[in-house]
């Protein structure tokens, strides 16, 4: 199998060379041209000098970008990969994206003759890292067969959530739960902390009770040593959230926490954190206090 991975940033990055390593015969495309060859350093694989370049002999191809217009630019753009796809072939599109643009891909997928799924992950850049992806699926069940073999390789939970959109609005699912969470974790931690308690000691106890959660276990201790450089970054959470309320105002919903973390990951924007990982929502409350 001929696979060609588009994009390698923190994600795309060990999901490329875990299908490397695999046995997969890789072909690697990335905007910046330093990030391709450092990854050509730890992996085999073939550089490609355009998304066009890089597809035209795959059977499958992956990408993995950072929002809808740069997943636009690099599939319908100049030299974009749509342009060189061969028929019946499978694109795969790990992004985070709207619904809306994974249907419009799909549309000119179909047209172009060939077979598109969106496939949004959780897990971050240690599941990454680990292949123990989250990998929620939107597309046909036989496209997701055809799909499993490479995403099987990085994905430890992979499922069919439904047609082409469904992906995303499961990822979308997951935005929003994932928000509430690491905000009640840092009003916790604030909470312990001004009380005169031991963080640390607190959370020991809470890590085997009900309040337990992933964030809770993987992310208190850097919480409380101030360190906010694990991952998922302000500036992406925010993009995630945006299209979930926008999502949300189209079906007639409102979300008031999702609206109100939203609010307040824009405060950490304001103090300088947007590259700050997501847990960093406990130094807004201290800077609160400080304030």
């Amino acid at each position: 199998m001929k696979v060609a991975f588009l994009g390698l940033g923190v994600m795309g990055y060990p999901m490329a060379g875990h299908l490397a390593h695999s046995g997969i015969e890789m072909t690697v495309f990335n905007r910046t041209k330093e990030r391709v060859l450092k990854w050509m350093e730890q992996y085999p694989g073939t550089l490609a000098p355009t998304p066009a370049a890089a597809v035209k002999e795959a059977d499958v191809v992956v990408s993995c970008v950072g929002n809808d217009d740069h997943l636009r630019e690099i599939l319908l753009g100049e030299n974009g990969a749509f342009d060189a796809m061969r028929k019946g072939t499978l694109f795969i599109d790990h992004t985070t994206a709207s619904a809306d643009l994974a249907r419009e891909l799909d549309r000119e997928a179909r047209e172009r003759g060939f077979n598109f799924m969106d496939a949004p992950v959780s897990g971050g850049q240690a599941g990454a890292e680990s292949g123990e992806l989250t990998i929620m699926v939107g597309g046909t069940p036989t496209d997701f067969v055809h799909g499993a073999v490479v995403l099987d390789v990085y994905g430890k939970t992979v499922k069919l959530m439904g047609p082409v959109g469904s992906g995303q609005l499961t990822k979308m699912v997951n935005q929003i739960c994932v928000a509430g969470l690491i905000e009640s974790l840092a009003e916790g931690l604030h909470f312990a902390e001004a009380a005169g308690l031991n963080g640390n000691a607190v959370m020991s106890v809470l890590c085997n009770g009900a309040a337990s959660s992933w964030q809770m276990e993987n992310r208190h201790q850097s919480m409380l040593r101030g360190e906010y450089d694990f991952g998922f970054a302000v500036d992406w959470m925010r993009k995630d959230l945006g299209m979930a309320l926008s999502e949300a105002k189209n079906n007639g919903i409102e979300l008031p926490v999702t609206e109100l973390v939203d609010q307040f990951y824009g405060d950490v924007q304001s103090m300088g954190g947007g590259r700050w990982d997501t847990s960093s929502l406990l130094a807004r409350l201290q800077a609160k206090d400080i304030g």
